[in-house]
C-alpha cells in the first residue's frame, strides 16, 4: 500500500527565508534519494509558524530505503546540519498516511470562468 509521509514543522516565523531555502534544497534531494515529493508548503495567511512537507512512497520498505540513502547523501547531510545550526525548525512531527484510491491530483470540474469545460 502506498504511504505518504506528512511532515508538520513548527518554524521560527522570523526565519521563513531560511526554511524556504531548506525546502527548496529538499526539492532536489528527495527525488534523487527515491522519494516522490508532493511538495513543501509555507505559511501564507493566518498562522505564521507552521509549514508542511508531503512525500510519497510505494510502501514503508521504500521509505526505509529512502531514509538510509538520505543518511549517506552529502547534500542531505548538509541540509540537516544547516537546519540544526540555524535553528529555524522548532519542532517536527511525522504522520504516515495511506492514500484513498481515486482522490489524488483531482482537477476542478469548473474552470475560472465558472463554466464547466470552458477554458479560462
Amino acid at each position: 500500500m502506498a504511504v505518504t509521509v506528512f511532515i508538520r514543522y513548527q518554524i521560527d516565523p522570523f526565519q521563513l527565508a531560511a526554511f524556504r531555502e531548506y525546502a527548496e534544497n529538499w526539492g532536489r534531494i528527495i527525488p534523487q534519494c527515491g522519494g516522490h515529493l508532493i511538495g513543501y508548503f509555507l505559511p501564507h495567511e493566518g498562522t505564521n509558524d507552521i509549514a508542511w512537507g508531503l512525500i510519497s512512497f510505494p510502501d514503508l520498505a521504500a521509505y526505509e530505503a529512502y531514509r538510509a540513502r538520505l543518511r549517506k547523501d552529502a547534500a542531505s547531510v548538509a541540509n540537516f546540519a544547516r537546519a540544526q545550526e540555524k535553528r529555524f525548525i522548532l519542532r517536527e512531527e511525522r504522520t504516515f498516511l495511506g492514500e484513498v484510491a481515486g482522490t489524488r491530483d483531482q482537477m476542478p470540474a469548473i474552470s475560472e470562468t465558472g463554466v464547466q469545460g470552458e477554458p479560462a
